[in-house]
């Protein structure tokens, strides 16, 4: 990538930041092209066009969708009216948001709220990281934390999800996802962002960042033989209630993972951009040197048992792991 469009993705970038905080805060006022480009310093045009390269649509279809997507997950999770609704995210009347709402989704906002199905969201777009693009770190460690170990009982639930016998790492996992209609990294995390009740939600609005979504890596014989030397199948989803009793999209599988214990190598919030990649290798470094001596337990890598990794930088970055007495 040359410096130009380098320097382009990162205006993008702040745009699409820019566009989920006044969503977010209901400043429908300074949701306007006119107000973005001149924030950048260009003109509506450039951006427009500069926005729709990068991209791949239009800045106004894609302000459209991720204030559905705001307001859908208002109308599911709250009792507010539905014009209050409509109204907090720019439209002009409960006909309009309606109209907008049923067009984009198949149902209509009164219909949802009685019955939440799962949809396809407008997950916010990432059009800058640095790792995607092959950078790694800018390498300025700020963070001294070290990594935490601690052992948890984690209670019986449920874990949505999609799976790759051949993939080995996140980048990897989604090409290969790519592949297989309706299971590509945008329409499963839109119907994962939709689904109500995840367990490990706090509310946010990225994919793969504070709203549930986590990957997993299942003891499995068909699968490839990860870093640690066993074999395991790759997961991404969310994990629900063990009574959940939701609608499971067709193209995921829902499975019950049972009451056990597992030990957690956990670091705190960190800097994507300047940590990354040293977190992970910290974490990694933990797992690979720690002690069971005295702690009566060792890993567990009997088919079926599953490890969660929970990428979060602005809390944490964490490998849950099972162990076994």
């Amino acid at each position: 990538m040359n410096r130009q469009m380098y320097e382009w993705h990162k205006q993008i970038q702040i745009i699409v930041d820019e566009i989920d905080e006044c969503i977010r805060h209901y400043h429908n006022e300074a949701l306007t092209l006119r107000f973005l480009s001149r924030k950048l310093g260009y003109s509506e045009f450039h951006t427009t066009r500069k926005f729709k390269e990068i991209s791949g649509m239009q800045f106004r279809d894609y302000l459209r969708l991720r204030k559905l997507t705001f307001a859908l997950k208002e109308v599911r999770d709250h009792e507010r009216s539905l014009l209050d609704i409509a109204f907090d995210y720019g439209f002009s009347s409960h006909e309009a948001f309606t109209r907008a709402f049923k067009g984009t989704y198949g149902v209509t906002p009164s219909e949802y709220r009685k019955k939440p199905v799962p949809v396809v969201l407008r997950t916010k777009i990432n059009p800058f990281d640095r790792y995607f693009f092959g950078f790694g770190e800018i390498g300025m460690i700020k963070s001294t934390e070290d990594v935490k170990i601690y052992f948890v009982t984690i209670p019986a639930h449920k874990f949505l999800h999609i799976k790759n016998y051949e993939s080995n790492g996140y980048w990897d996992f989604w090409q290969k996802q790519s592949q297989i209609p309706g299971q590509d990294c945008e329409t499963i995390c839109g119907l994962l962002e939709s689904i109500k009740g995840k367990l490990d939600d706090d509310g946010g609005s990225d994919a793969n960042s504070g709203s549930g979504q986590l990957m997993a890596y299942i003891s499995d014989p068909e699968g490839r033989l990860c870093d640690w030397g066993f074999p395991r199948t790759e997961c991404y989803g969310v994990r629900l209630p063990a009574d959940y009793r939701g609608e499971v999209p067709s193209q995921m599988l829902m499975i019950d993972i049972p009451e056990a214990e597992y030990v957690v190598f956990e670091h705190g919030p960190f800097d994507y951009e300047q940590e990354n990649r040293s977190v992970e290798e910290k974490i990694e470094t933990a797992m690979s040197a720690f002690d069971f001596s005295g702690t009566g337990y060792c890993f567990d890598t009997t088919p079926s048992r599953i490890i969660y990794m929970y990428h979060d930088p602005e809390r944490f970055f964490k490998y849950i792991r099972p162990v076994r007495k």
